[in-house]
């Protein structure tokens, strides 16, 4: 009888813990030990053999593939690394371009043998390729992140499937890395702006008027840290004032959000803000529809509170600041977003714990209630609406040059202007922002810059120096879908009947010249809130909608243009926005799909506009980041969810197998990249119109991704059958799976290799090394 095995007490071993866990589970606990086949040579006894992973030389000796690898494993493969030696080879040998990620433009041999831990790292094993390497790179940062010195490695966590390991990293790993706080423990990360450019970087934060207890919690947060020197201001009665907005410019700082009063472990209460998920990048702040499409995400992946949590930021900000801002800065307090709260509301309400429903109601009370008054005193209201056809615009108030733009982001508009003047573009900004030059054009040219702003798609030709005067379609499909919401939620909730909390002026209906020249306004505490009027509402915006956006002739809807009276005949992707809505007939629905979607489709989904709209790019006129050939997030998911509820699963599906496609292969291919958008002709991040990209730049593993692109991801494997998802993580080419490519737009020209990343990054390098 073979005598029993002892081993030291307390020792874990590597065959009884999970594979494809998050980086704290698997990296976390203590050390983990193989089961050394020598039990007396085990490295728990002390023993630490060290092979060091084949580098220069001698990687290429090895007469064939395997010839030295270990042989008949009978069980899962696994290594034993040291940490920071591996990393140290990994980067020296790989990362040839000195980025610390491996992709496929390093130049490295993309092999790498590591000593497995069943030997004791005497026999290796080789990792070969851009995609186990980078992986390898992730996983030896991520053990650093946990100060793990030595692992033992599963191979299974290199190889792992690409869309189970992105879509776990996204549920696991970068929704945590994305979530901020407004409260004593989270400012100091929540107030670091990058869009700051003033100099000054002590934080700021502004609280809203009404508001004295907050106003105290944050006064004693700077008494109790002073080393922070954060400065509390109290914001007026009135904070969206344009020149007020505009004094701020100078000293931005962070805008107080919604926040639930806690017990402080003393006997006594404090208050605690409530988390929420920014975009990530440069955009460290709550935004408005960012904030939408990242809940869809949320709720895929089960974060059902943390999605409830930014509706009450929204609630928040329209009680105290009068509306869902553009974002939660200071200089934002002008601007607002593309509406989404309803929709937003009324999903969390359906996946809420129904152990509670009346507080589930009043919830979503509070939440409708909030929509209806930003409904009539922002989006229905003057300036935004155009009484004379009753169509609602981006159009927000404000003075002077957006602060939060990059810093030359606006000099080849104002040169002409300091040339005229004789004075440097920095002089002449600074005097026409404190209003010293009077410059008209200028005025009208920024009116529609920050409207440009206000719709979510800054930039794009569509709305070059109109966009203040354009009844746009995506516009008024939200707000249509805000008056069938409201509708619905008050006749299916509140038994038809809502009375509304706070005073505002309602705004008049139907809309007209004389109804709004009218100074009387109906107040919203006159009277309950039936759905009938909101159904009425609906009704009618769907009517406007068929006589001034709607084309027969192009199967398409487009802006309207409420100053020179006619359709911008700018083709949009957000013409299927309608769909989502719900406010296009069948007919319409079907001319949309059978006749126009073929020309925003292309490879990699749905790009923003036709290259025909966009017109010619050059060095006068260069590329904008929401037209042709880019592709977003916010446009993909639309479109697949309106395609599905207009019956058109079959094409919402292939779009997301599109768009997930092109994520995936720039994941495997570029060391686990998830940008804020592509270049979906050329299936690339490698994106310099305007900003550039943003998501792109980490050190040896992605830790956030970027919000609305992670959601794309989540929802969008939500349409893909198994089969589809099988064949997304194999990389199969859409031309490849769908056999034919006869519903793509005619743009792909004949000697484009669209499916040669690697050729199309290096072209990216080159022109970039030559700028």
């Amino acid at each position: 009888m073979a005598p029993a095995l002892n081993h030291p007490p307390g020792v874990t071993f590597v065959e009884d813990r999970p594979v494809h866990v998050d980086a704290a589970t698997y990296y976390g606990g203590g050390e983990s030990y193989t089961r050394s086949r020598t039990y007396s040579a085990s490295h728990i006894h002390g023993y630490h053999p060290k092979t060091l992973p084949a580098f220069q030389e001698d990687w290429h000796l090895r007469p064939r593939r395997l010839s030295h690898d270990e042989k008949s494993v009978t069980g899962p493969r696994r290594f034993l690394i040291d940490v920071e030696e591996t990393i140290r080879v990994v980067l020296e040998q790989e990362d040839t371009d000195g980025d610390f990620q491996i992709s496929i433009t390093d130049a490295g041999p993309k092999m790498m043998a590591l000593g497995t831990a069943t030997s004791n790292g005497f026999k290796t094993f080789d990792i070969r390729g851009t995609y186990m390497l980078s992986n390898l790179l992730q996983e030896l940062a991520l053990a650093r992140d946990h100060n793990r010195k030595r692992i033992v490695l599963d191979e299974a966590r290199l190889t792992e499937n690409p869309v189970d390991r992105l879509s776990r990293m996204i549920k696991n790993s970068f929704w945590h890395s994305l979530t901020r706080r407004i409260d004593g423990e989270g400012l100091e990360i929540i107030t670091a702006d990058p869009k700051n450019r003033t100099g000054r970087v002590n934080p700021r934060i502004y609280v809203p008027h009404g508001e004295p207890a907050m106003a105290e919690y944050y006064r004693k947060v700077a008494r109790e840290k002073p080393h922070m020197n954060l400065d509390v201001q109290v914001l007026p009665e009135k904070p969206d004032d344009p020149a007020f907005v505009k004094s701020l410019n100078s000293k931005p700082g962070i805008l107080a959000l919604a926040m639930n009063e806690v017990d402080d472990g003393q006997g006594g209460k404090t208050l605690k803000g409530i988390p929420f998920i920014v975009p990530g990048a440069r955009f460290n702040e709550l935004y408005n529809w960012d904030s939408y499409f990242i809940a869809l995400g949320l709720l895929v992946d089960g974060q059902v509170t943390m999605a409830k949590g930014m509706v009450d930021h929204f609630i928040f900000e329209i009680k105290h600041y009068g509306k869902i801002l553009n974002g939660s800065r200071s200089y934002y307090l002008c601007r607002s977003q593309p509406p989404f709260l309803t929709d937003m509301a009324l999903q969390i309400y359906n996946q809420l714990d129904r152990s509670d429903m009346e507080a589930n109601r009043q919830w979503l009370k509070r939440a409708i209630q909030a929509a209806i008054k930003e409904y009539h005193t922002i989006w229905v209201a003057e300036p935004r609406m155009d009484p004379k056809t009753g169509l609602s615009r981006y159009r927000p108030d404000g003075l002077g040059i957006p602060p939060e733009t990059e810093a030359t982001h606006f000099t080849q508009i104002l040169e002409p202007f300091a040339r005229k003047h004789g004075i440097s573009v920095l002089e002449f900004s600074e005097k026409y922002n404190d209003g010293i030059i009077k410059e008209p054009e200028l005025d009208e040219y920024f009116l529609h810059d920050r409207a440009v702003r206000e719709s979510g798609h800054d930039t794009t030709y569509r709305f070059e120096k109109r966009c203040a005067n354009l009844g746009t379609i995506d516009l008024q499909s939200l707000l249509y879908k805000y008056e069938v919401d409201i509708g619905t939620a008050i006749r299916e909730v509140f038994d038809d009947e809502l009375e509304l909390e706070e005073e505002f002026d309602l705004a008049p209906f139907p809309p007209s010249v004389e109804a709004y020249a009218n100074p009387y306004r109906e107040k919203s505490r006159s009277r309950a809130q039936r759905s009938d009027e909101w159904f009425e509402r609906a009704e009618f915006r769907k009517e406007i909608i068929d006589k001034y956006l709607w084309n027969e002739s192009k199967s398409l809807f487009f802006d309207y243009d409420t100053v020179k009276e006619k359709q911008i005949l700018y083709e949009s992707v957000t013409s299927f926005w309608p769909l989502w809505a719900g406010c296009a007939s069948e007919e319409q629905s079907w001319k949309l799909v059978t006749q126009s979607l073929r020309k925003f489709e292309v490879l990699g989904g749905l790009v923003s506009g036709t290259e025909e709209s966009r017109g010619k790019i050059s060095l006068e006129r260069p590329n904008r980041q929401w037209d042709y050939p880019y592709a977003w997030p916010p446009h993909q998911i639309m479109a697949w969810v309106g395609l599905e509820r207009y019956g058109y699963l079959e094409e919402a599906q292939r779009l997301a197998y599109r768009f997930l496609y092109m994520m995936t292969t720039a994941v495997v291919d570029f060391n686990g990249v998830v940008p804020e958008k592509f270049d979906a002709v050329k299936l690339s991040h490698l994106v310099d119109a305007e900003y550039g990209n943003q998501g792109v730049d980490f050190k040896m593993v992605p830790r956030e991704g970027f919000g609305w692109m992670n959601s794309a991801y989540q929802v969008g494997l939500t349409f893909l059958t198994t089969h589809m998802r099988r064949a997304v993580a194999a990389c199969t080419s859409p031309e490849v799976f769908f056999g034919s490519t006869a519903h793509l737009q005619p743009m792909l020209s004949a000697d484009m290799p669209v499916n040669d990343p690697l050729g199309l990054a290096m072209e990216h390098l080159s022109v970039s090394g030559q700028a």
